[in-house]
């Protein structure tokens, strides 16, 4: 049974009649009551599971690093929940056989903030060394924006980071690898915030190395620029 709150023009929660009503951040929701399935386990459902899940095991592994990429996305669900939503929809694949990130399309930061211009990285020596062009005063661009750095191990499933790391007038900045890292296959990322951490740029993944050795490349160092960020 539903409880009213706040009277008849109020929100509600629990179950009255086909919908559920719940709360979450002062903001009140209704869904649909989950219909029975008699056959919960399609192929179809099963790809989507496989996807899902394969995506939360990737962010899971940067949460405290989302929680500034995604925060111009916060309003409304969990920078968590926003960053598995746009990965999901985004860069999850499946190919008929194995499900995998498509580590180029994927964000890991996400917003309307001018990106990095010109980056590249190398890595080498437990390090990832980032240079990119100071494209201060382009846009929204300022001297005192933060680079974001982070390096994803696909072969541990793990990730390292930096949230500010440097300016982007420092044109530079370099991220620290475990030494146990060195043979492994990275995806490496570069984003940035404002000063006041209130908006951040669309991230670009400047290396995406296989599994298999050798290099993917990256993206062209704009953070996605012809892109709608907000998309």
């Amino acid at each position: 049974m539903g409880t009213i709150k706040q009277g008849i023009l109020g929100g509600f929660s629990g179950k009255v009649g086909t919908v559920v009503g719940s709360t979450w951040k002062s903001i009140h929701y209704m869904r649909a009551l989950a219909v029975s399935i008699s056959n919960p386990r399609t192929e179809k459902q099963q790809n989507q599971r496989s996807k899902f899940a394969t995506t939360i095991n990737f962010v899971k592994t940067m949460t405290p690093f989302i929680r500034f990429g995604y925060k111009e996305y916060s309003r409304q669900q969990s920078t968590f929940n926003a960053a598995v939503s746009y990965i999901l929809k985004h860069a999850t694949k499946n190919d008929g056989e194995n499900v995998s990130i498509d580590y180029n399309k994927a964000l890991v930061t996400r917003g309307s903030l001018m990106p990095a211009l010109d980056a590249t990285v190398t890595v080498s020596d437990s390090k990832a060394a980032f240079v990119w062009t100071d494209n201060s005063g382009m846009g929204d661009a300022t001297t005192k924006d933060a680079a974001m750095l982070l390096a994803y191990n696909k072969d541990r499933e793990m990730a390292v980071y930096d949230i500010a790391a440097a300016t982007r007038a420092d044109a530079k900045a370099e991220l620290k690898l475990p030494a146990n890292w060195n043979d492994d296959a990275l995806a490496v990322y570069l984003g940035f915030c404002n000063e006041d951490v209130t908006n951040v740029s669309n991230s670009v993944c400047l290396q995406d190395t296989p599994a298999n050795g050798g290099s993917e490349g990256g993206g062209s160092g704009d953070g996605g620029i012809e892109d709608d960020p907000l998309g």
